[in-house]
């Protein structure tokens, strides 16, 4: 039986997003290449959204494996190709606390090598939404606790390493419906880390401002496929994870009832396992 080794999600910005991408082989890498592993890490962060708390209770992670090993796939109990990845770190995350380049390792264990067609992210029923202070139950249909499939489409090979990061967009997975109750229908964007950069920078707002002002900054590829958001910490800072390689147009608004113009550049190049540092961004 082939397996898959480290396999490791963590939520951000969850930014509460995924990427896939290369990590640093560990001592027992040739041992885990002669018994047909290959190293896995996952990782999860979040996009903003306009919530005090958006709280999701995580159960498990799991892959669909297409492997040309003889026999059942260890761990499918079902027959239909899905397996957990294993020692899963379940419990309840706060998706906002997930920002500015900050993720939560979710796992770190032994997968079927082969190939992965999707990964799915399996939610329990402790969700809830934290609004002016006030604890709201975030509903979750069954069919999201059952898992959101998210496409991979990538030949696992023993031996080697791969890293992925999932990106969870909280203001479009959370729902307002007529009654004033609140549904979680997760927004998950899956990137590889292999093929994917970083964008980093910080907003600096004129002296004359006393008030605080948090920036939305969002960076849109300029062939409008893609997009993706985050807010400025309290120091201005701000971190862009899984970006794919391109370029792209970085707006920066800030979110302030103040005199401050948007900020547009529509030359940021990206390139695959680099940090583009934008510098100090002045407002």
């Amino acid at each position: 039986m082939k397996f898959l080794k480290s396999v490791t999600l963590k939520s951000v910005m969850i930014a509460t997003l995924v990427s896939v991408g290369l990590i640093s082989c560990s001592e027992d890498d040739s041992s885990a290449e002669s018994a047909g592993k290959a190293n896995l890490t996952v990782r999860m962060t979040d996009a903003p959204g306009d919530y005090d708390a958006v709280l999701v209770d995580v159960q498990d992670v799991e892959i669909h494996v297409e492997t040309e090993a003889e026999g059942e796939l260890e761990g499918d109990e079902d027959g239909d190709g899905w397996v957990s990845v294993g020692d899963v770190q379940t419990g309840v995350y706060d998706l906002l606390e997930l920002t500015g380049g900050v993720s939560q390792l979710l796992a770190d264990t032994e997968v079927p090598a082969g190939f992965v067609s999707q990964m799915r992210l399996v939610l329990g029923s402790e969700n809830s939404v934290v609004i002016d202070g006030e604890s709201k139950p975030l509903n979750t249909p069954s069919a999201q606790q059952s898992g959101l499939k998210l496409q991979i489409n990538k030949e696992f090979v023993a031996g080697e390493n791969y890293a992925y990061l999932l990106d969870f967009d909280v203001d479009k997975s959370v729902v307002t419906t007529g009654n004033g109750s609140y549904n979680l229908k997760p927004v998950i964007r899956v990137s590889a880390e292999a093929d994917a950069g970083m964008v980093v920078g910080k907003v600096v707002i004129p002296e004359t401002i006393e008030v605080d002002v948090q920036s939305l900054v969002v960076l849109k590829s300029n062939e409008g496929d893609i997009t993706i958001s985050a807010y400025t910490n309290d120091e201005g800072e701000f971190a862009l994870q899984g970006v794919p390689a391109g370029m792209y147009t970085l707006t920066v608004t800030p979110q302030a009832d103040v005199e401050l113009s948007v900020h547009t550049n529509a030359e940021v190049e990206v390139r695959p396992n680099e940090t583009t540092d934008l510098g100090e961004i002045e407002l």
